[in-house]
Formats: C-alpha cells, sequence, structure tokens
C-alpha cells in the first residue's frame, strides 16, 4: 500500500533532506536516486525575498512538480519564531505543508516538547499542513495527533549522529499507537537503519546527513532506496517469530528411521 499523508497519496516511504550537500547539482542527481517524492527545504538557507533567483536559490535544483516540498523551521528556537518562519514559507508561496523543528539546545539539538507542542496546535489552527519532529516520546506522539498533525517525526538518534535506532523501544510504543503515520527522522547512518526502521513498522524515514556526506551520495541515496523498500515489504510479510531454541527446517526423523 501506499504512503498517504493530509490525503495525498505517496509511493515511496524515503524522504530525503537537501543540507549538506557538496553542490546543487549533486543534491538533485541523489534526489533522483533515491526516489522520493518529498523534499525537506530548511527556509534559513533559501532568501524569501528573492525565492526564486537563479543564481542562489537551492528551489532551483528541486523539480516542485515532481517533488513535494517540505519547509522545515531549521533554527528556530521557539514557538514564536516557527510560526513566523512557517508563515514566511507560506506567503512566499514555497508551500502549506510544513515540518516543525525548535531547537534550542545548540549542543545536542533535541527538540523542545513544550514549544514544538505549542507551534503545531497554532499551526493546525491556521490550515497549515504540519508535520513535527519530535524526540521518541510517546506521550507527546499521542498529544500531537490529538491536535491534529499530519504525521509525526521522531528522532532514531540525535541528527547529523548515524547512530541508527538507539531510541527503538520507544519508538516501538509510538508506533504500536499510532493513528496517524510515523516518520523516523535523524540519526539514520546507513541503509540498514533504514530497513530496520521500516520493519519495525514505521511509515517511512527522512534521511539528510547519511546520503549528503557519503563518498557517492548518489549511489548512497539508490542504496537507502532499496532498503526502504525491503524493510516494507518485510513488515508487510509479517516475519517469523524468534524462538530461544533451534528448530530444524527439515524433519529429522522418519528417513533415518526407515533406514
Amino acid at each position: 500500500m501506499a504512503l498517504v499523508i493530509a490525503q495525498k497519496t505517496f509511493q515511496s516511504r524515503l524522504l530525503v533532506g537537501t543540507g549538506k550537500f557538496s553542490s546543487p547539482t549533486l543534491m538533485g542527481q541523489a534526489l533522483e536516486s533515491s526516489g522520493t517524492e518529498i523534499v525537506t527545504v530548511a527556509l534559513r538557507r533559501i532568501d524569501l525575498n528573492k525565492p526564486h533567483d537563479p543564481n542562489t536559490d537551492i528551489l532551483n535544483y528541486i523539480d516542485r512538480r515532481r517533488y513535494q516540498l517540505l519547509p522545515n523551521t531549521s533554527g528556530a528556537r521557539t514557538a514564536k519564531e516557527a510560526i513566523t518562519l512557517a508563515h514566511l514559507a507560506r506567503e512566499a508561496g514555497l508551500s502549506h505543508w510544513v515540518k516543525i523543528e525548535v531547537i534550542p539546545d545548540p549542543q545536542y539539538l533535541m527538540p523542545d516538547p513544550v514549544e514544538t507542542l505549542k507551534a503545531c496546535e497554532e499551526l493546525v489552527k491556521e490550515g497549515f499542513i504540519v508535520l513535527p519532529y519530535i524526540q521518541a516520546d510517546p506521550i507527546l506522539a499521542k498529544r500531537l495527533a490529538d491536535i491534529g498533525t499530519a504525521t509525526v517525526m521522531p528522532l532514531g538518534s540525535p541528527i547529523g549522529s548515524n547512530r541508527g535506532l538507539k531510541m527503538k523501544e520507544a519508538l516501538r510504543i509510538i508506533i504500536e499507537q499510532a493513528t496517524l503515520p510515523v516518520i523516523v527522522d535523524a540519526g539514520l547512518g546507513a541503509p540498514s537503519h533504514a530497513t530496520e526502521a521500516m520493519e519495525m513498522g514505521a511509515d517511512a524515514v527522512l534521511i539528510n546527513t547519511a546520503i549528503a556526506t557519503a563518498h557517492d551520495p548518489v549511489k548512497m541515496a539508490e542504496a537507502f532506496r532499496q532498503g526502504v523498500i525491503a524493510g516494507r515489504l518485510a513488515y508487510e510479510s509479517g516475519r517469523a517469530p524468534e524462538h530461544h531454541e533451534a528448530e530444524a527446517s527439515s524433519p529429522l526423523t522418519g528417513f533415518l528411521e526407515a533406514i
């Protein structure tokens, strides 16, 4: 089945960020290779006074007829700042979809749950399609669903750490209780991490650093594409149960007794 967010259908379950690439051209090639249909862009990297400047605008390398643009409020430290950035993005004609990031801590880059909830509540009321980036907190995820966000986006591990699913048990609870799509965002450093998240039942993953900083971002984007597909197929297939003891795949009796 396809991924559905805010009544919009996507075939790819891989979202890709646009930061840290060595060039906009390489970024465009990686997006193509990933098969993604949703692309995040930090609003602080766009001159909102000149949103289509051919000399500086990263958006020139993103085909908006092909990709759902997801501006994010990276750099916001409070709900007020995140709300202001969302308004600027909509007024500039970028999108009414917005990924909310409220991060006051410059060292560990952990999202602020209180300010995130406050920003999301206001923006949902104003008609935005809101996708909040959060810590792996099942209670917060439920509160966000209750106020009408389109998804929740819990971290697997800290942003850019490439450490994988360090918050696995909390993620498992969020996925189990979810009434809306769960997108694992941040910290996934290898395609196997993405596969594991999808096998757990995540609806999608968002990858940036692991692709952008790879030796060959285009090949890595393809690897993540295949990893996400494999993980989703495994989840839909239903994995075999674990056993504490060995269990032969073929019978050990009968043939020898006949001899």
